[in-house]
């Protein structure tokens, strides 16, 4: 896990690495190389003690294309593996949907090897100046505020264990992963969300579900409410 600053004379540029849950392509896209997940989780603080708030991305994002945010490969500028085609804040982070170089012979690489949840992390460079944060003495940290967004890159080591890359398109949900998903969107135990992923495993081994259609979601409650009883 490393974090890596350069000082300029009124900016620095650092690096927020993040876990990610990959998010692949359906069977019908198998090979098209497309992932989704979020790159930033608002509100978490990184192994570096550093928070990004909401609306830190705002302004940065108004002023450039997703395509303008690089994907990069461990950060190396010699190294682009694809582009960004969404890179939007929501109410939990900074979320993008990427398309993998499949032409190049490290964009087949890095898309290989997120379906094997070899790399699973990616990691936000950024740019900040003294405006654009604020530390906290009692809480140990620094909240950023406002960034300037440079770029993404998929990475081996994370700093961030909370966001994950979602999808790796033509990927399924492991029961593990909807552990995870039960637990964050439906606020479970841990043994409750066990007893969750394994009913939804079952119930969705037979049929293609879409990630964030509305009764998959609905399901999701459903089963949650279940659980807990109510």
């Amino acid at each position: 896990m490393s974090e890596m600053q350069t000082e300029t004379q009124e900016q620095e540029f650092k690096y927020i690495d993040i876990q990610c849950e990959l998010k692949m392509e359906t069977d019908e896209e198998k090979g098209s190389g497309r992932f989704s997940g979020y790159a930033s989780i608002f509100g978490n603080k990184d192994l570096g003690n550093d928070v990004v708030e909401e609306g830190a991305f705002a302004k940065s994002l108004r002023n450039k294309s997703a395509k303008s945010v690089k994907m990069l490969y461990q950060h190396k500028t010699d190294e682009p593996i694809g582009v960004y085609k969404k890179v939007v804040e929501d109410e939990k982070g900074l979320y993008v949907e990427g398309q993998l170089a499949m032409g190049t012979q490290r964009g087949k690489e890095v898309y290989e090897l997120m379906k094997m949840g070899a790399i699973d992390g990616l990691s936000i460079g950024y740019k900040v100046d003294a405006k654009g944060y604020e530390y906290d003495e009692r809480g140990k940290r620094r909240k950023l505020k406002e960034v300037d967004l440079m770029e993404i890159s998929a990475v081996t080591f994370p700093m961030n264990p909370k966001a994950r890359v979602r999808k790796v398109k033509g990927v399924e949900n492991t029961i593990r992963e909807w552990e995870e998903m039960l637990r964050e969107v439906g606020g479970l135990s841990r043994n409750e969300s066990k007893m969750g992923a394994k009913a939804l495993t079952q119930a969705l081994s037979q049929r293609d579900v879409e990630d964030g259609k509305p009764e998959l979601l609905n399901s999701i409650t459903n089963l949650t409410q279940l659980i807990k009883g109510e």
